[in-house]
């Protein structure tokens, strides 16, 4: 394919050299055969004033005779440098075939400059005036300044500068070809898993670019393939710690050894663990599919409101086990927003969960609603934080620019009073288990999948999620969801 591609350009580039000299052909021809012309008549034009002024000095002092011996020596001189030389005495040639309108010049004491013809050829005409009547004719051949005799020595200049252009073709062909040989045995390479693959940066600016974008992908490669490293490894130990549970407390009861008293708390520890285990299975299987294209949403007009309600509902019997505040916002009703109301739910329950799980008893966890506009950025509900929240960069490999910018949102948000998040811990917080890594053994920590689902669902939902800091001292997460308006 670079052979094809080498071969291409150089069939181009000579293409274009040949079309070039063609056009400089059609158009320098015309004007040097113009210019070769002119200088010939000027030269021409030249010598017949010369003998002009020479017979004219001549017939002051001498007869009639004399003065026509004078003129014809003269006109046998011209003769011999390769000049047609006619002499006119009193309006009479002394050769034959000049044109009429010249010798008409001449009667009337004038001289001609021009074309005509003499003894069946084109020629250049030079005539003089001594007196009236009295004069020189200088003729030459246009055939000595034609096309033919001009176009011969002009291909000979435009071949060498058509082999020039060939070999420069062949050149610059060779040195296009080279950087694009270049980055595709780096892609091969790439494509192989060698990650170490870097291009010398080198102009023009366009190989520059080339280049930069060659080892710009193959250094994201790098850092997304550790990331996914790390993830499998973290997500490697959150599986073996449940199986592990399980499998000693299965191996307890098949060898008998387990208390019959404690046979009911054991059955609670294993039935806990499995959950913890589906969860997790689950997660990453939602994961999986928020991935795929056919990710099934089931759209339907929802009212915010009465979905907080709900939630907060099913919540506050856990959150007053755990000792902890759940406090509602809501203006009480909200105009119907076309989304998934099961989805969107899914999204409210991962973040109160998340939120629960690090706020210490005694301390809030906020769970509010409210309308925003499409200039809005705070939390809609004016509760929250003034801070501004950091918006998910990256969904799906597209910048989470929302379509419906500008449009009427509606906003949920949940704000916490627990530790709360760090200004670095913003920038990761819905990338895969990065917040697991940074605190796990720290403080309790899920399966550090639980924002990056609910970062994807909204995507899917045409929404956006930013995480801030809340007022409450925790963290605060905002969720977008876009409808339109009755008027």
């Amino acid at each position: 394919m670079i052979r094809r591609f080498a071969g291409l350009a150089t069939l181009i580039t000579c293409a274009v050299a040949v079309v070039s000299v063609v056009i400089t052909a059609l158009v320098a021809l015309p004007l040097v055969v113009r210019a070769a012309e002119s200088q010939s008549r000027a030269a021409l034009a030249e010598k017949a004033q010369v003998a002009a002024e020479a017979i004219e000095g001549r017939a002051t002092a001498m007869a009639a005779v004399r003065e026509r011996q004078r003129a014809e020596k003269i006109a046998r001189t011209l003769r011999a440098q390769g000049l047609d030389a006619i002499v006119v005495i009193d309006g009479s040639p002394d050769q034959a075939g000049v044109p009429p309108k010249v010798l008409n010049a001449l009667r009337a004491g004038k001289g001609f400059s021009g074309h005509g013809r003499y003894n069946g050829r084109a020629v250049l005409i030079e005539a003089r005036a001594v007196s009236a009547g009295t004069g020189i004719v200088l003729l030459r051949p246009a055939s000595e300044v034609g096309v033919r005799a001009i176009a011969a020595r002009l291909w000979i200049a435009l071949a060498a500068g058509l082999l020039a252009g060939l070999g420069a073709g062949v050149l610059l062909a060779r040195l296009l070809a080279r950087p694009i040989r270049r980055a595709a045995g780096a892609a091969r390479r790439l494509s192989a898993g060698d990650r170490g693959v870097r291009l010398p940066v080198t102009p023009p600016d366009e190989v520059a670019d080339l280049a930069h974008a060659l080892n710009d992908l193959a250094a994201a490669l790098a850092t997304s393939e550790g990331r996914q490293r790390a993830f499998l490894m973290s997500i490697s130990h959150e599986l073996r710690t449940p199986l592990t549970t399980l499998k000693g407390y299965a191996e307890a009861l098949a060898d008998g050894v387990v208390d019959p008293d404690a046979t009911r708390r054991t059955g609670e520890t294993m039935l806990a663990e499995a959950s913890r285990l589906d969860r997790l299975v689950a997660d990453l299987l939602a994961l999986a599919r928020l991935e795929a294209d056919d990710f099934p949403l089931s759209v339907a007009p929802v009212d915010v409101a009465d979905l907080v309600g709900g939630a907060a509902e099913a919540w506050a019997a856990r959150c007053a086990d755990a000792g902890v505040l759940l406090r509602v916002e809501s203006p009480g009703s909200m105009p119907p927003v076309p989304t998934d109301a099961m989805r969107v739910r899914q999204v409210v329950d991962g973040l109160l969960e998340n939120a629960l799980r690090v706020v210490p008893p005694g301390a809030p966890i906020v769970l509010a609603c409210g309308l925003g506009s499409g200039s809005d950025s705070g939390s809609g509900s004016g509760s929250g934080s003034d801070e501004p929240t950091v918006p998910l960069p990256i969904l799906g490999g597209r910048a989470a620019v929302a379509p419906w910018a500008g449009r009427a949102h509606v906003v949920l948000e949940v704000r916490d009073g627990g530790p709360g998040l760090t200004d670095d811990d913003l920038a990761v917080a819905f990338e895969r288990g990065a917040l697991h890594e940074r605190y796990q053994g720290v403080r309790k920590v899920g399966s550090g999948l639980g924002l990056a689902l609910a970062a994807r669902l909204v995507h899917r939902l045409g929404g956006q999620i930013s995480v801030g800091h809340a007022a409450e001292g925790g963290a605060r997460f905002v969720v977008r969801l876009p409808y339109e308006p009755r008027t």
